[in-house]
């Protein structure tokens, strides 16, 4: 009732309409709060997961080929419900990630012990106890987790349990197999005795992590294997394996006192038809007289057909050879039985019914084991990963240091899982306080998306505390990890293809800060390339100069590199390297009789290596020529395309020699801080200066006049001057 009113209000609609399912106690536990958003956590948007891959493909939809199938090493399905989670929210807290990369080392070092247990125990000493005990985490761990595994998803079935959502047949055999497999695991996770940390010094613990210390405690709790074991001595396993409702509980006076009695009533209905088959017995002189059932139908007096009864016997059925009766007396005890039955299930269902409310108080107490046994699945999980794929622990820098990533020999977990020794591995060096934006560039197909989407799943891993697949990484811990990546349109909202691309980009410019890391793949593709160019080159800019964040910049638009100009020392020109043929491209043109063979293309190989330096060339036709566009297609592409290089590099030599003609209008120029030098684009002035250089020294080598030519000299050379300068 703390919370605003507006808040409270929907609590209270939200407690009226959980009312008609059954659930409205879930209300009561503070257990099941948790804040939609906190500063511990980090949540990665939808964009986000779905262009880095993390839970799903892009291709079918499927988990395989995701970062979560890669991953996902889990033995239970709750375990695999908070993995996910895990895998969406990577943590923001440099002391929660510590903690969990902790915990996973020793897992992983105590796997790697088990085959050395047997020495171990042999060895003598203080600290053979310990060391053993160590070996075993491992062991009790992977035994625990395979048991949980064959079981009932316990999570699950606490929940169904606490709010009566099954058949009661259902639950008998549901609530005894997860509150057993609860007790199972309790008690093997005792083994590893946890000592008191003010009586035990650190070398001597049997578990050194905090955090192991706190699951391993809460899963096996005395509490809640002291109610496991009250609860499940009060239910009978056999009845409960069968879902015998009436035989269920074992009751005596002080405990179901109700069920007891309804027990007693059926017993003593059952005695008195056992003692009127003793009567008729002597009444028909038939010692070996007994009821028989038929077809359902129990307490038959089967009799031959010539035997005389009285007249009151109804007959039931009969064979050639026999009647059978039920006599009044059998009829009328009969009935009282079946109502004693009746009244019992009545009892017993009322009973359980009980039993499982009053399993209300100890639902929190199972719930936090549960959920410890769900996080310590998602550690051994993570343990096993690192494990198997020799992934290195990364290191985070304190939270007052500036944001850096370098992460050497980084890879990409999902295509290194696939590739094997066959996947390139690259480095990766950002740092706020000095290179914190590569620019990369580079041929289709050359590796530059999966460069990017390697150094945010590297980030996610890192943060989420798992280890990382590189030889070293150091990182700082960001606050939101952007993307912006591929291209996807939406029809029923009539939004373009190029509109989404600008709504990913002004919720990246939105949302992200200093402390964020930005991926961003060939922004402004989707218009005409003056404005593609301008927008990305914009967004950029926006983003080194007041973000002033972690970005990689993936771009086929030289034009883009320009900023480096502007922001020196803070943007990298990187690309993915290549070896191709010396003239990759054999130009013709149709008309002049020449043709283009398919080899003329040549041949370029991918490195997959980032290197410093811009790339020259994207090599789309070569790409054109994989995907089997059609040869004639690919021969009139190469053909224009080598016209529009042509026409442009004309374009730009008679633009230089028109500006080299061009004749003075002030005369000899005057060096001037202010002329020509501070142009809005660094070409612009560059070529200024170029022109005004060769026009004085043209004016000198033309001028008879010795003064005027040493001026023009003068002002030329103080222009190369101020050129070098910057």
């Amino acid at each position: 009732m703390a919370m605003p009113e507006l808040v409270a209000q929907a609590m209270a609609l939200s407690v009226h309409y959980l009312k008609g399912f059954g659930m409205e106690r879930l209300i009561c536990f503070g257990s099941s709060f948790r804040p939609f958003t906190a500063n511990t956590e980090m949540s990665l948007s939808a964009n986000a997961l779905q262009q880095l891959e993390v839970l799903k493909n892009n291709s079918d939809g499927s988990i395989e080929g995701s970062l979560f199938q890669t991953m996902n090493n889990t033995c239970t399905a709750f375990g695999s419900r908070l993995f996910r989670h895990w895998l969406t929210h990577p943590l923001c807290d440099r002391n929660l990630i510590c903690a969990r990369h902790d915990a996973i080392s020793e897992i992983s070092e105590s796997m790697g012990s088990r085959q050395d247990s047997v020495s171990i125990r042999q060895d003598e000493g203080d600290g053979c106890c310990a060391a053993s005990a160590r070996s075993d985490l491992s062991t009790i761990l992977s035994s625990v987790l395979t048991m949980l595994g064959r079981s009932l998803d316990s999570q699950r079935g606490i929940t169904r349990i606490f709010h009566c959502k099954a058949t009661a047949k259902e639950f008998v055999s549901q609530f005894v197999g997860v509150i057993q497999a609860v007790l199972t695991a309790g008690k093997e996770l005792r083994k590893l005795v946890l000592e008191d940390t003010d009586n035990v010094s650190s070398q001597h613990r049997t578990v050194h992590s905090s955090l192991l210390r706190r699951l391993i405690s809460t899963a096996s709790s005395s509490a809640v294997l002291a109610n496991a074991v009250k609860l499940l001595s009060c239910l009978d396993k056999d009845a409960a394996d069968q879902g015998d409702m009436i035989n269920l509980f074992i009751s005596s006076v002080d405990q179901f006192p109700e069920v007891a009695e309804g027990h007693v009533t059926v017993q003593m209905a059952k005695q008195k038809l056992d003692l009127l088959i003793v009567e008729y017995r002597k009444q028909l002189g038939m010692r070996s007289l007994e009821y028989k059932t038929v077809s359902g139908t129990a307490y038959l007096i089967e009799l031959p057909v010539d035997r005389r009864v009285p007249s009151n016997w109804m007959k039931v059925n009969s064979t050639k050879k026999t009647i059978r009766y039920h006599t009044p007396e059998v009829l009328k005890n009969l009935d009282n039985l079946l109502l004693a039955k009746e009244e019992l299930a009545v009892i017993c269902r009322k009973t359980w019914h009980k039993f499982l409310m009053d399993f209300g108080k100890y639902y929190a107490q199972f719930q936090a084991s549960v959920e410890s046994l769900a996080a310590l699945d998602c550690l051994y999980s993570l343990a096993t990963l690192a494990k198997q794929n020799n992934y290195v622990q990364p290191n985070f820098v304190p939270e007052n240091e500036a944001s850096q990533i370098h992460i050497k020999d980084g890879r990409h977990p999902v295509l290194e899982s696939l590739l094997g020794d066959n996947f390139v591995p690259n480095d990766t060096d950002l740092h706020a306080d000095g290179q914190y934006c590569q620019i990369v560039t580079g041929p289709n197909m050359g590796g530059k998306s999966c460069y990017i989407r390697q150094v945010a799943l590297i980030t996610i891993m890192a943060q989420v505390g798992s280890f990382v697949p590189a030889s070293s990484a150091i990182l700082h811990v960001v606050d939101g990890i952007y993307t912006r990546m591929g291209a996807s349109d939406s029809i029923q909202q009539g939004t373009s293809t190029f509109y989404e691309e600008m709504n990913e980009a002004s919720n990246i410019l939105q949302n992200c800060s200093s402390r964020s890391l930005v991926i961003i793949d060939e922004l402004g593709r989707g218009t005409s390339t003056h404005d593609g160019v301008a927008i990305a080159y914009a967004t950029l800019h926006y983003l080194l100069k007041n973000k002033k964040c972690i970005v990689i910049f993936v771009t086929h638009y030289p034009k883009i590199l320009d900023i480096q100009s502007e922001f020196e020392g803070s943007v990298g020109a990187y690309h993915v390297s290549y070896l191709s043929t010396r003239k990759l491209l054999q130009i013709s043109d149709e008309k002049m009789g020449i043709s283009t063979e398919t080899e003329d293309l040549g041949e370029i190989t991918f490195l997959y290596k980032l290197v410093a330096g811009a790339s020259d060339r994207s090599f789309g036709l070569n790409v054109a020529l994989l995907a089997q566009l059609p040869l004639r297609c690919i021969k009139r592409a190469s053909v224009m395309a080598a016209k529009l290089q042509e026409e442009m590099s004309k374009r730009d030599e008679n633009k230089l020699l028109r500006l080299m003609d061009e004749p003075s209008r002030d005369g000899p120029w005057e060096s001037s801080p202010e002329v020509g030098l501070l142009c809005a684009e660094p070409h612009q002035g560059l070529m200024e200066a170029c022109r005004r250089i060769l026009r004085d020294m043209r004016s000198a080598q033309s001028n008879n006049d010795v003064t005027n030519t040493l001026s023009c000299l003068k002002s030329a050379q103080e222009i190369a001057s101020k050129m070098i300068k910057g």
